[in-house]
């Protein structure tokens, strides 16, 4: 019988812990997230800029990254709090793209950079397509001009 009940308590002791790690796993995002996105950001040729803010009046911590390939137009913007143990914890990740006033509001990394690879090969391509109609158009004046 004490042999039982110290296997019970062993294990509801390490099912605890076990949820406390996985849920820690989120709490060094930060980190992670700005590894991440560095790596595809330099991989597609994309410049950028960091910046963080500790704001006097709430809790929270600002981190702002600005992105693009000629601007740095392109904000990611991760609010993050510290827990009790030091560690981080992310409330919230928005992405304000081509300056945006209404952000899309992101839980996880994955989600961010699914979204990141859709919207940024969609927005190269219109680019590049209004950049050929404009040379198409140059060259068509500049043959009919001569």
């Amino acid at each position: 019988m004490l042999r039982f009940l110290t296997y019970s308590i062993i294990i509801y002791i390490n099912s605890f812990f076990n949820r406390f790690d996985n849920s820690s796993i989120k709490c060094w995002e930060v980190f992670i997230i700005l590894s991440r996105t560095k790596q595809y950001l330099r991989k597609n040729g994309y410049f950028y800029k960091k910046e963080y803010i500790r704001p006097l009046l709430t809790p929270d911590n600002i981190y702002i990254f600005r992105f693009g390939r000629d601007r740095l137009d392109n904000r990611l913007i991760i609010r993050y709090s510290h827990k009790w143990t030091g560690r981080q914890r992310i409330n919230e990740i928005d992405l304000r793209l081509h300056k945006q006033k209404h952000p899309r509001i992101f839980e996880n990394e994955s989600e961010l950079l699914n979204y990141l690879e859709g919207h940024l090969l969609k927005h190269e391509a219109k680019v590049r397509a209004r950049e050929a109609e404009a040379e198409k158009e140059n060259k068509v004046s500049d043959g009919a001009s001569k």
